[in-house]
């Protein structure tokens, strides 16, 4: 997995770059302190789901977007032997961005496949840009709370919400889920 944390921490010192923001700057505004931004810039951390969710925020991106990669030319077709996996350190759920990298769309597809019994709750707070989130079972049960609304979820039932609340993944069963997720990223509102 150290190729998955060294296209983290390429993302996450890019997209602070172009966003013109110093590491005091992004900490400030996403909760999560300086010295702990910079060994991720490094590669020298596997940060957890929520720790990363923290910094998409700050970074006005959608989580998936630190998982991308800077391809030399920008290819249609995401081949899946090509497609990163990750796994978050703390609940052992694995992602995988299926969409290609490099093509400007504001549309993002995630595999993700959940252990049996683990959960992740999310801080998510409002972000400069409006972005939509469906969640499609394709296998198993899932508990999503999406602010103060728990919604169960079974094999091909599909949830729609923006990521302006806290929420929370949890399968409550004895066996894997796994679903997919469709984020599309809206740019910010014109004054």
């Amino acid at each position: 997995m150290d190729d998955i944390d060294n296209r983290i921490a390429a993302q996450v010192r890019g997209l602070r770059a172009e966003s013109g923001l110093s590491l005091e700057a992004l900490a400030e505004s996403c909760g999560v302190s300086r010295s702990m931004i910079s060994l991720i810039e490094r590669g020298e951390s596997s940060p957890t789901a929520v720790l990363l969710e923290k910094l998409a925020t700050g970074l006005d991106v959608p989580l998936a977007g630190l998982f991308e990669a800077a391809p030399a030319a920008a290819d249609p077709v995401a081949r899946r032997a090509a497609q990163l996996a990750w796994r978050d350190p703390h609940s052992g759920y694995v992602r995988r961005n299926v969409s290609p990298s490099g093509i400007a769309s504001p549309i993002q597809l995630v595999e993700v496949v959940f252990p049996a019994g683990a959960r992740v709750a999310y801080e998510s707070a409002q972000r400069v840009s409006t972005v939509h989130q469906q969640v499609w079972m394709l296998e198993g049960t899932m508990e999503i709370a999406v602010g103060d609304a728990l919604h169960r979820l079974g094999e091909g039932d599909c949830l729609a919400f923006a990521l302006d609340r806290p929420t929370s993944f949890h399968n409550p069963t004895r066996r894997r889920a796994r679903y997919a997720v469709v984020l599309a990223t809206l740019p910010p509102a014109r004054p």
